[in-house]
């Protein structure tokens, strides 16, 4: 399939924001002079005249001017709570056969745009997990992971072995890198990936306070190794299967047989009949 192929672009996460705000301020606009009951407004009927002089009373302040426009709204949803694992999660649960492509430690200028590039080509959505330092440097790369649907997770700051700190340094770790992550993605990241896959009961606990789930992998392709481009396609192809989370790299090196492997194995993949995906959150 080439660019020229490509189904209209989905509604990404951006935009749907960007509508969600824009029909929120309408209908508070739209409140402040209607009522409604169900689906008709009400029409309240001017009291009949008093018969007899009236004693005047100080006009009191009316409690519906002053009913903050939040009030307005439907009532909001109680937040939904993450759960505190004891492991990560290896795979993902989806019908036929799915798998996921993950990047991490990026985003890098010389490699990342070269693999949203090829997802693009194939119309394909893929997990990246960021480094907080690695952001700071690229947020357009963010912004376009976003706007071209791809989910962006946390990776932490720096990439730090988190099993060696204490929890107020793996708080601040994982804390600063979402709110790089909402500031240049639009919203914060909903899984967490440990560097190095080192994980222990403060990662776990941490990680579902800030709201993310713990997300591992299955087939590793030690891509970080520079094994070789046909050595990388061959260990996605022998391990591909429904629900397995392929990881590779996007920076923390050369990157070079990372980009090369994906243009080789993804449409193999397609053609074999995966479907290549991200994974849903399921909330307690």
């Amino acid at each position: 399939m080439t660019k020229d192929q490509l189904p209209p672009r989905l509604l990404t996460r951006r935009r749907a924001l960007l509508a969600g705000a824009a029909a929120v301020g309408a209908a508070g606009t739209a409140g402040l002079f209607t009522t409604f009951t169900g689906d008709e407004p009400v029409h309240r009927a001017a009291p009949a005249p008093a018969q007899g002089p009236q004693k005047r009373s100080a006009l009191k302040p009316s409690s519906y001017r002053l009913q903050p426009l939040t009030g307005y709204g439907p009532p909001k949803a109680a937040p939904r709570r993450t759960l505190v694992r004891r492991e990560p999660m290896l795979q993902v649960s989806a019908r036929g056969r799915t798998m996921v492509l993950s990047f991490d430690d990026g985003p890098d200028a010389r490699y990342t745009p070269r693999i949203l590039d090829t997802l693009r080509e194939y119309d394909v959505r893929a997990m990246f997990f960021v480094c907080g330092e690695m952001v700071a440097d690229n947020k357009d790369l963010v912004a376009r992971m976003a706007d071209e649907g791809h989910v962006v997770g946390n990776h932490t700051w720096s990439h730090p072995l988190l099993t060696r700190l204490g929890r107020g340094r793996i708080r601040k770790e994982m804390e600063r890198t979402c709110d790089i992550i909402e500031e240049s993605y639009g919203e914060r990241p909903a899984w967490f990936r440990a560097p190095y896959g080192a994980w222990n009961r403060a990662t776990f606990q941490l990680g579902a306070e800030l709201g993310m789930e713990p997300l591992a992998w299955t087939v590793d392709t030690l891509d970080w190794t520079t094994p070789g481009t046909r050595t990388i396609v061959g260990r996605v192809e022998d391990g591909a299967a429904p629900g397995v989370v392929v990881l590779s790299h996007d920076a923390g090196g050369d990157r070079s047989q990372s980009v090369r492997a994906l243009r080789t194995y993804l449409p193999q993949l397609l053609d074999a009949g995966y479907h290549v995906t991200v994974p849903r959150r399921h909330y307690a």
